[in-house]
């Protein structure tokens, strides 16, 4: 049976979609430990998970021009707000080109968004430890517990789902 190039073509972007939505990404298996990190945050100091010890830390890597990163924004800022004294720390991972988008320009973006957590560059070790070879999902948030141990990962923006996941984490 012959096919027209359409349908082969059809086939092709088919099953590239396919095994990139489903076969490609890294697996994060849950308890194991996360990946250590060292990035710079937009005003230049070294920020590292390490120094997070015995939190919980939200790690959310997102961009300024992706519109689900951009609704999840208010959400985190929230729970920072509602579970700093529970120990919780959001820390957001700009995916964000530094060449295309500046420091300065990610400071303004944070305060017209009211971002009261760190914003963090971030570099391709982070993107391979937690991603690997894949291309990434933003937003994507990994949830560390007190432990260091990976105890979620949430893919795309659902609200609520993020303090759930918290939740679970806290009992």
């Amino acid at each position: 049976m012959i096919f027209s190039w359409q349908s082969r073509m059809w086939f092709f972007v088919s099953l590239i979609a396919f095994l990139f939505l489903y076969g490609c990404e890294k697996e994060v298996e849950t308890l194991q430990t996360a990946p250590d990190f060292t990035l710079r945050d937009v005003n230049g100091d070294s920020v590292s998970l390490k120094k997070y010890g015995g939190n919980i830390v939200l790690v959310d890597f997102w961009a300024t021009w992706c519109a689900p990163c951009r609704l999840s924004i208010p959400e985190l800022a929230e729970i920072q707000k509602k579970y700093k004294d529970q120990g919780v720390v959001v820390l957001g991972i700009s995916m964000d080109d530094p060449q295309v988008f500046p420091d300065t320009y990610i400071l303004t973006f944070k305060e017209t968004f009211n971002m009261n957590y760190p914003i963090l560059r971030a570099d391709q070790k982070v993107a391979m430890d937690y991603f690997g070879t894949a291309n990434m999902v933003i937003p994507t948030l990994f949830v560390v517990n007190r432990e260091g141990k990976l105890a979620d990962k949430i893919v795309g923006y659902v609200p609520g789902a993020v303090e759930n996941s918290l939740k679970r984490v806290l009992e």
